[in-house]
């Protein structure tokens, strides 16, 4: 099925009729919000055979770069505060997670001094861990935006059911469009948005709505083959070249209109949206999920809340925070790979597989 999204000839013939379409018009500034859109541009070299007129820009699409520098911090301290009080306690996190740096070290570092940090591949591992050392407090700490946040509600929902007492979690976990929103407000410029396709399998087409509705930006959510993405350009293209906003649907063979309302009504279940910061971004209204006052018994921070400084969040002349808002590309920063590489970074961007500057890294992107 997903050989003609590979074709190349396929590819080819849409790339021509973006050529067409964009001839004669004015510089055109499309931005995703994906990690997995931006490895997919990149590693199929999108970027180079569109019209100069035409630009695709990185914006917030990477939820472990976007992390709070003082939550990664806290969960140190949880640990630390929870040892030295003769509890016995796993956590738990994803291995990009694993390696964020921050002023305060990371959880790498966190292992290395001796605590018990393991890397997981799904909120499942972290449940599976819990039963097999039920002596154990094991703390998943979660990151994510709607994708993950859904498999986190439903197993917190088999938690519940089975009562398990010695599973908590640290939720960080966070809301795609509010962020999109926020940098529309804060004047960062694009005339069209290229939405998640695994985020909208969760938020349905309609999550998207209000922005156009509000702020008549075109929208299009795409799939993650490269025909997707160049559909979705040319999609996009033509509306403006209409003067029209739109949402529409390319990844209908995945996404619907409603979205997976099973999911929606769990994470509902749980969780309640707050005001919460981005890093590098600040705090953006109604942007956050914290566990609602009901389950707060399965939140570490119910038992362990230790005060953290404030911190900064990237080292000096980091661009991480302009990568993210759609204002630089990786190569614009005076770090990337030269001081900043996978092996030692600096950002958070250059350590996440969605993070856009270990993907430019990683492909050898230099434009």
């Amino acid at each position: 099925m997903l050989e003609k999204f590979r074709d190349r000839q396929i590819a080819q013939s849409i790339v021509r009729k973006i050529y067409e379409e964009a001839r004669e018009m004015e510089e055109l500034r499309f931005m995703h919000v994906c990690g997995t859109h931006e490895d997919t541009v990149t590693r199929a070299g999108i970027r180079s055979l569109l019209p100069e007129n035409v630009k695709i820009m990185s914006g917030p699409g990477c939820p472990v770069c976007i992390t709070p520098v003082e939550d990664i911090v806290k969960m140190m301290e949880i640990m630390r505060q929870a040892y030295e009080e003769g509890e016995k306690i796993i956590m738990t996190t994803f291995g990009d997670m694993y390696r964020i740096p921050t002023p305060r070290g990371s959880f790498a570092d966190l292992k290395s001094e001796g605590y018990d940090v393991r890397v997981v591949y799904s909120i499942y591992d972290a449940y599976k861990i819990a039963k097999e050392n039920p002596d154990k407090l094991v703390v998943h700490f979660s990151p994510g935006f709607e994708t993950t946040t859904a498999p986190a509600a439903g197993m917190l929902n088999a938690i519940v059911e089975e009562d398990l007492e010695n599973f908590k979690i640290y939720s960080v976990h966070r809301l795609t469009p509010p962020a999109v929103e926020a940098l529309v407000k804060a004047g960062t410029r694009f005339h069209g948005l290229i939405d998640p396709g695994h985020v909208s399998t969760i938020i349905g087409v309609r999550g998207w709505a209000h922005i156009t509705e509000k702020y008549g930006i075109p929208q299009v959510v795409a799939g993650f083959e490269p025909v997707d993405m160049l559909l979705a350009i040319l999609m996009l293209i033509r509306m403006v070249k209409k003067g029209e906003a739109k949402i529409l649907n390319e990844y209908s063979r995945v996404v619907k209109w409603e979205g997976n309302v099973k999911a929606q009504e769990l994470i509902d279940k749980f969780f309640e949206v707050r005001d919460a910061k981005w890093r590098a971004l600040g705090v953006i209204p109604k942007s956050g999920l914290e566990l609602r006052k009901e389950w707060r018994e399965l939140e570490i921070r119910t038992y362990y809340n230790p005060e953290v400084p404030k911190l900064p969040d990237l080292e000096k002349g980091c661009l991480c925070g302009a990568i993210l808002r759609g204002l630089a590309l990786p190569p614009q920063c005076p770090h990337f790979g030269k001081t900043c590489t996978p092996r030692h970074p600096i950002g958070p961007c250059m350590v996440s597989y969605e993070g856009t500057c270990s993907i430019f890294y990683k492909y050898g992107a230099l434009f």
